[in-house]
């Protein structure tokens, strides 16, 4: 489906992609019915068989807690350097400032960029807002952002209760835009809108190409690659050097002037599919810069993929190959001996979908068993429609199917019976919330706060070191299981499907 800039709201990923959050069986069924329910022609499952039925979710998904799409506007548009964020909410949508804050000055820091704190200014809706309207409050938190730090952009991020009371925030945009003469972008981002958050990084990445992206560019950058991302490490400079390329690392931690120059770029790549899916193809629908479509860069397989895929595209095929046979030749000896070292040992992957995917693969190429895994959400289809960027076929093409493979909206309540399935001896998470419990059961996780950590064939080698040095400290979660009690009744304890509570009484 072709992305529509015309309008300021961007479709949910229901809409879109078809995007469900909830779902078990093997890796490979959840591919098969991914394949039927494309064919089916609407990410609203009209027209799925009954062998398409639980892709299309019918059995609609109970949600005990999770995030929301303004949050992930929160993440990105509140993470641009010399832009200002408001919402357009009441001050509890804002709680999320003081991590988001956090991650903000870790990742500045994390990239040798000077520190500072997040511009973002909520307008604190009240009761009586509700009734009579906040459109007036909207005003003067414009007018506090531009003369508190005249910032090069303004965005507008909606929440719940200005989706409800339908305030005019286009037309608070347009007319502020024309005063100031910056963008000042709205991003429809109801919390109500859409079941998973991964539509907030689309509604975000849907204002930037509508209004700050430079069109019709007088000059192409044809050594420049967008690298779409969160706050991670820079590791896709250095490799990409080795090809003659430079960075130019979007939306997390970019400058207005870094995103408008996103359609001077040679190609567009991502550490994850579902964050860089909707950005990397409207540059490549709207302003002709190349998505690289192929594995994303996890594993040999995936990463030997990907770096050929920048070389055909950017005419440096030359290059890829010689610096994939020398990251082939550098990482073969300590790769052995991590083999070596962790044979016989058995993880899980809980994180977002495609970055899950590429974790499996990491894990089994140091050959360690994953017979699990929970998947946040599941996009049958990423907007390129090209069957290249499959990363859940690519896994189970490479590396083998996995027995155990769920889709859940970050459910604590589900997580203790997942783990009982297959009783890993350690979690990768990027999500901290999953850890206390793992922890409580004995088994340690690894928190992935810098997301490029697997990135590429260190990438690799990083995560067997990873495992090693937790596993090492077992024992203290062991000694944690032992003392301590979890919050759950033994009737829910003794509940072996997961999925109990989400699915409708017949």
């Amino acid at each position: 489906m072709p992305i529509n800039l015309k309008t300021p709201v961007v479709e949910s990923r229901e809409q879109r992609l078809g995007t469900i959050v909830g779902w078990d069986g093997t890796a490979s069924e959840l591919a098969r019915q991914s394949a039927y329910a494309r064919g089916c022609g609407s990410g609203e499952g009209k027209g799925c068989g009954q062998k398409a039925r639980r892709i299309c979710e019918l059995e609609g998904p109970f949600t005990q807690g999770s995030v929301c799409s303004e949050m992930m506007v929160e993440n990105q548009a509140g993470h641009i350097l010399d832009a200002v964020l408001i919402q357009h909410a009441p001050i509890g949508c804002g709680a999320g400032q003081v991590s988001y804050n956090l991650r903000f000055r870790n990742g500045l820091a994390a990239r040798h960029k000077p520190v500072q704190n997040i511009h973002l200014i909520c307008t604190n809706l009240t009761e009586r807002d509700m009734v009579f309207g906040g459109v007036s409050k909207l005003e003067q938190s414009v007018r506090d952002a531009w003369e508190r730090h005249h910032p090069k952009a303004i965005f507008i991020g909606t929440s719940c209760a200005t989706g409800i009371i339908g305030d005019d925030v286009d037309g608070v945009a347009s007319a502020f835009e024309a005063e100031l003469g910056i963008p000042v972008i709205p991003l429809h981002c109801e919390g109500f809108k859409s079941k998973h958050w991964s539509t907030g990084f689309d509604a975000a990445q849907h204002g930037i190409l509508r209004q700050i992206v430079r069109k019709n560019p007088t000059r192409k950058q044809d050594d420049l690659v967008n690298v779409i991302n969160l706050w991670g490490s820079d590791v896709f400079s250095p490799m990409l050097a080795n090809l003659g390329l430079r960075v130019n690392y979007v939306v997390d931690l970019a400058s207005v002037d870094d995103l408008a120059q996103m359609s001077e770029a040679a190609a567009t790549v991502g550490f994850c599919y579902t964050l860089s899916s909707y950005l990397a193809a409207g540059l490549e629908q709207e302003f002709g810069v190349p998505e690289i479509k192929a594995p994303m860069p996890y594993g040999i397989a995936g990463t030997d993929a990907w770096l050929r895929e920048i070389g055909r595209v950017t005419h440096r095929e030359d290059k890829a190959e010689a610096f994939i046979a020398a990251e082939h030749a550098r990482i073969a000896p300590r790769l052995a001996d991590l083999r070596r070292r962790l044979e016989g040992r058995k993880g899980y992957v809980a994180t977002g979908s495609a970055y899950s995917h590429g974790l499996i693969c990491v894990l089994r190429e140091l050959g360690i068993e994953v017979n699990g895994s929970l998947v946040f959400h599941h996009d049958p289809v990423y907007d390129s429609q090209d069957p290249r960027q499959d990363t859940l076929t690519h896994l189970i093409d490479t590396y083998g199917d996995v027995p155990h493979f769920s889709v859940g909206n970050r459910q604590q309540y589900q997580f203790y019976a997942l783990l009982q399935r297959v009783n890993p001896d350690f979690i990768l998470i990027r999500h901290n919330g999953l850890a206390p419990l793992a922890s409580r059961l004995g088994i340690p996780a690894i928190p992935l706060g810098d997301e490029h950590h697997a990135v590429g064939y260190q990438g690799i080698l990083n995560i067997g070191e990873s495992v090693l040095n937790i596993l090492a400290h077992r024992k203290f979660h062991l000694d944690l299981a032992a003392h301590t009690k979890l919050p759950y009744k033994k009737k829910w304890l003794e509940q072996k499907d997961p999925f109990a509570l989400a699915k409708r009484a017949e």
